[in-house]
């Protein structure tokens, strides 16, 4: 398993985007391409950055099952983490993720109410490389 953990870990830590799936008001799937994390718990805890006013902040504040997919498209290489996603608007939450720059996204600042983090945490996945797939527990 530590194998695994750590070719996942890989694979996350040089991704760019990671594609996230929340459930619309009608019971329908919706996936939308997002900044990688900017802090993340291992393969645990995923905290990405967002607007309080997106259409999927409504999603998962209704629904907050989600997923959160990785891949590296030259290698033909996945993971995927199915879990829960909360709407965090509490200040340390948002300290923890703002970089400079941000305020081109959030022109307020960090106390921006249109600024908001998901916390996104996972309860298994799959991975798939060279023609296989593994589920594992998180």
């Amino acid at each position: 398993m530590n194998n695994l953990v750590k070719k996942v870990d890989g694979l996350i830590e040089k991704e760019r985007t990671a594609f996230v799936g929340s459930i619309d008001y009608t019971g329908f799937p919706h996936i939308k391409a997002m900044l990688a994390p900017r802090v993340r718990e291992g393969i645990k805890t995923f905290y990405f950055t967002t607007n309080t006013s997106s259409m999927r902040a409504a999603q998962f504040r209704m629904e907050p099952k989600a997923c959160v997919y990785f891949c590296d498209q030259m290698r033909f290489e996945g993971v995927l983490f199915t879990g829960v996603m909360e709407v965090l608007e509490d200040q340390a939450a948002k300290e923890l993720i703002w970089r400079e720059g941000d305020t081109m996204y959030y022109p307020l600042g960090v106390t921006d109410p249109d600024y908001c983090v998901f916390r996104f945490t996972s309860s298994s996945g799959r991975y798939y490389s060279s023609f296989s797939s593994m589920s594992f527990d998180v």
